[in-house]
Order: C-alpha cells, then structure tokens, then sequence
C-alpha cells in the first residue's frame, strides 16, 4: 500500500505547485487549506489515506465505502481543526471551485449511492440510529447546532465553532452530509423525502435539521466570511510544497505495483479548488 501512495503523493503535491502561480490575482482559500494541509505531516498522511480509499480504488472501478469512510472520520477526528475545518468549509466563489471542492472532500465514494436517485432519508436515518459510531454524532449535531429561541438572532453566541465540530463529526457516516449544489453553501445528507410514506413529517424534519437550520448556515457563513487561522499558521505553505516535494521525489526504491495513470483522474480533482 505504501509504495502505491508515494506517487499519489508525488503528483498531489506537484499538481498543487502548479496551481500556485506567482500571477494569481486573488488568494484561493481552498487552494491555500490543501497546501497547509500538506504542509502537515499528520494532516497530509490522513488526507492522503482517504483519498487513496475513497478517490484511488474509485476511480479504478470500485469504491469500499465501509473503508472510505473509516478514513474520513480518521482525518476528522484525528487531524487539527484549523487545518481539517479550512478544507470541508472553505469558500468557493465560482461554480467549478464548488464542484470540485463538493466531489473531493466529501468524495461520491462516502455520499452518494450506486443508483442514480437519492433515496428517502429515513433509510440512512434508521441505519444511523442503529449504529454505535452514527448515533451519538447524530445527538451531538442536533445538540450543537440547535436553535436558541431565547438568543437575539435565534443561536447562541459561542455555538458556531461546536456546531461546526458536530457538522464534521458526521462526514463519514450512514448520513454524510455535503454541498447540494455550486451556488450555495447549503448542504444536505443525499436523500430526499419523495418515497417517505406516511413517515414523511419525520423524514422532512430530519432533512431541515440541515436545509433549514439557520445556525448551522449561520456557522458556514461565518467561517466563508472569516480569515481562517490555518492562512497565518502556514505562511508560507508554497515553500512547504517545494520541500515536501523533493522529499518524496528523493525517496529509496522502485515504484512497483502502481499505476500512475489510472491516478491521473483522481488527483485532477484533489488540489484545483
């Protein structure tokens, strides 16, 4: 495995190199989250470790979604914050920036299923009461991110950074949830509420706990709006590239056993937000 996920690393870093031109007219926060990312050891090792489960074996025709999402909860539970938060909640401000951030940290390997259609969301609902690991976060989001009447505006003062820990919290479960489309940071579980049966008012209070809750929108925004701490800890990430690169492009031994080109695809995606 490890000798397959030094060239995944070897052309995420140089693909992102290329990104940074000097010519740039505006700093990309995306782009700026992947290279402080990958200026972390621990950051860049969990990241590296699911996209090879949930972008690598995907692209290859398959998608182990039980691993794939092991690995997402990995890099959000394990991984800092600062750096984890700048990449799931960076802003976009055009369509193909969104996309790519949609289809990369939340890869389709851990969204959506193998059907065409989403499907009602009291099926991962129930799957996610039921499971030791989905449970508690589901408790912690609805704790997190529920709306305070008694405040000014309807959420309390200190909630946005909780409320965005338990968002994350559930990136890698039964009910992951992503951007539901390129011109908005609303985001949403892949289900819908259209085959609920008479269990539809469960299915659609369920689905607003994301579509309409205005805390947790409120929290997105203001991360969008802010100067997120992981651009002052990394100043200078584009120096960190270039020596993470010679690094690994210096290492002992053969690359053997790996296709680079059935690699290619994945990694387009990985850096270019």
């Amino acid at each position: 495995m490890a000798h397959c996920l030094r060239p995944l690393l070897l052309l995420l870093l140089l693909l992102q190199l290329l990104l940074r031109s000097p010519s740039s007219a505006a700093r990309n926060r995306c782009v700026d989250a992947a290279e402080a990312c990958t200026a972390d050891a621990q950051c860049q090792r969990l990241r590296t470790e699911y996209v090879a489960h949930c972008l690598g074996r995907a692209a290859s025709g398959g998608c182990p979604r039980a691993r794939c999402r092991r690995a997402l909860r990995r890099f959000f539970a394990r991984g800092s914050p600062a750096l984890t938060h700048a990449l799931l909640f960076c802003p976009c401000v055009d369509p193909v920036c969104a996309e790519r951030r949609r289809q990369t940290f939340v890869p389709a390997c851990a969204f959506s299923g193998p059907g065409p259609a989403p499907p009602s969301c009291l099926g991962p609902l129930d799957n996610c009461e039921h499971s030791r690991v989905c449970r508690p976060r589901l408790l912690a989001f609805q704790a997190s991110c529920a709306p305070a009447p008694s405040a000014p505006d309807g959420c309390l003062r200190d909630q946005a950074s909780r409320c965005l820990r338990a968002y994350a919290g559930l990136v890698g479960t039964a009910l992951t949830p992503n951007y539901v489309d390129n011109a908005s940071a609303r985001v949403a579980p892949w289900c819908d509420c259209g085959a609920s049966g008479n269990r539809r008012e469960e299915c659609e209070a369920f689905r607003e706990l994301f579509t309409g809750n205005r805390c947790l929108d409120g929290a997105i925004q203001a991360f969008d709006s802010g100067q997120s701490p992981v651009l002052q800890d990394h100043p200078d990430s584009h120096q960190h590239l270039e020596h993470s690169l010679l690094q690994v492009s210096s290492s002992d031994g053969p690359l053997k056993g790996c296709s680079l080109l059935s690699m290619l695809p994945v990694l387009a995606l990985q850096p270019l937000l």
